[in-house]
């Protein structure tokens, strides 16, 4: 393949897939053609010649998606990357089947500058693998008062706002910081937990009265939820609610949506399936934050999922070193690593639910949510693609992810949906598990899964 600026001259036929597109309304078996980095045509079969500047990629047996957008990760750098870098971080992604990612605020120092934003974007950018953008946070470091310069960062590239890690502590700022830029697109994204439970260690209830242990209830989640509904409808500022845990934040998200207020909602793989019944044994390494929750909560999110009261996925991709997630549980970092099992455990919790939403879930309305492109497979888009094998069982094995961090709920797990290819600018990253060296590059190329 032809180099051009010391990158693979993108043109590819994508030939024999199962392509599935809920923006276009197709399910079908097409040829998806890319030139130059752009999806060119959506043929019904397979062009019957191909030039030496164009490579036929046969992808029989695959679903072929709008690239997946992960639209809350949290990789680390600058400030911790003995937990996860630019380059490990991306990788995880490319190898978990997400084109995009949406890079959450809380490094050290947090992203609440204009310059840091632009930091940030070039520094990803340089790796030429998956695409990261960067949101900024509302208020100066983080600290929930003092409004961060949300009109610069805007500017330098950031696609949404939030506190996440912690709620915006002051109402004040929270509303006031929401009609100063009321006139942008930018979203706020709304971390829920009440912060006079933050010394909550596990999910509030039965479980955590036999532990004897501080617990956070749903109600901390609720409450915060409850609160930045009524900003939004207040200002009418664009709203999203993270890694919603708790059933009655569903319900919330009923009456928002009744009462014609701009709020989404995501829900986490492990809020999905995981219960406390984990925690039963003071296991530090299944702390989260939200916590996991009761078995009704779990299946409140699946049919707020079904309904259509969450419409967004979202790994929370928290790694940390194996170190932090050691016992006692009070000291344990809270989170796990999540990009590369994000698909499958998805997939694995809703089976039975129709493939389109699915794929809206993880591309369509991720895009639609950060403002950026993707979300379809259109002619004149770019060629971000997402490959999946509907019908291929594989187990979690954390000593082979590309992530720094290898702590998860689904060690060991056995998942039916597997990512089978990642493109992003017609540029393969991913193909059957392996990062693929043409066209991206060295740092990204050398992450390969570890033996």
């Amino acid at each position: 393949m032809r180099p051009i600026n010391g990158q693979a001259f993108a043109n590819r036929d994508f030939v024999g897939a199962r392509v599935v597109d809920p923006a276009l309304g197709l399910d079908a078996v097409r040829t998806i053609v890319v030139r130059r980095g752009v999806i060119t045509a959506l043929l019904e079969g397979a062009p019957a010649a191909t030039d030496a500047d164009t490579e036929r990629i046969d992808c029989a047996g695959m679903v072929l998606c709008p690239g997946f957008i992960d639209p809350h990760v949290h990789l680390r750098e600058p400030g911790d990357t003995h937990k996860e870098t630019l380059a490990t971080g991306l990788a995880a992604a490319a190898a978990g089947g997400f084109t995009a990612v949406a890079a959450m605020p809380n490094t050290r120092p947090a992203l609440d500058t204009a310059e840091r934003v632009r930091r940030l974007r070039a520094d990803a950018a340089a790796l030429h693998g998956t695409r990261c953008y960067p949101i900024g946070a509302i208020t100066l470091d983080r600290a929930g008062t003092d409004i961060a310069p949300l009109r610069s960062m805007a500017a330098a590239g950031a696609v949404a706002f939030s506190d996440d890690g912690a709620a915006t502590r002051s109402l004040k700022a929270l509303y006031n910081a929401a009609r100063y830029v009321l006139d942008l697109p930018q979203a706020f994204l709304s971390h829920c937990d009440d912060p006079s439970f933050e010394s909550g260690l596990v999910d509030a209830g039965d479980k955590s009265d036999l532990l004897g242990i501080a617990a956070t209830p749903s109600v901390s989640e609720a409450a915060i939820a409850a609160r930045d509904i009524m900003v939004a409808q207040a200002t009418g500022k664009r709203w999203h609610l993270c890694h919603v845990s708790a059933a009655q934040t569903v319900e919330l998200l009923a009456f928002a949506r009744g009462a014609g207020i701009n709020v989404t909602a995501e829900v986490t793989p492990h809020h999905l399936q995981c219960t406390d019944d984990l925690l039963a044994g003071y296991d530090a390494r299944y702390r989260v934050n939200p916590p996991l929750r009761t078995a009704a909560d779990t299946a409140a999110m699946r049919k707020g999922v079904a309904d259509g009261a969450i419409t967004i996925f979202a790994s929370d991709h928290a790694p940390h070193a194996t170190s932090e997630k050691e016992p006692p549980l009070s000291h344990a970092c809270v989170g796990y690593s999540g990009l590369e099992t994000a698909v499958g455990a998805t997939f694995h919790a809703l089976a039975g639910l129709n493939i389109a939403t699915l794929v809206s879930n993880f591309s369509t309305n991720p895009a639609a949510l950060l403002g950026i492109p993707g979300g379809t497979l259109a002619p004149g888009t770019p060629a971000d693609i997402t490959g999946l094998y509907l019908q291929h069982p594989w187990t979690v094995d954390p000593a082979r992810f590309r992530s720094t961090g290898r702590i998860t709920p689904f060690a060991g797990k056995t998942f039916e949906v597997k990512p089978a290819l990642t493109v992003v600018g017609g540029a393969v990253l991913m193909r059957d598990g392996e990062l693929h060296p043409d066209g991206v590059p060295r740092a990204l190329a050398s992450l390969r899964s570890p033996s």
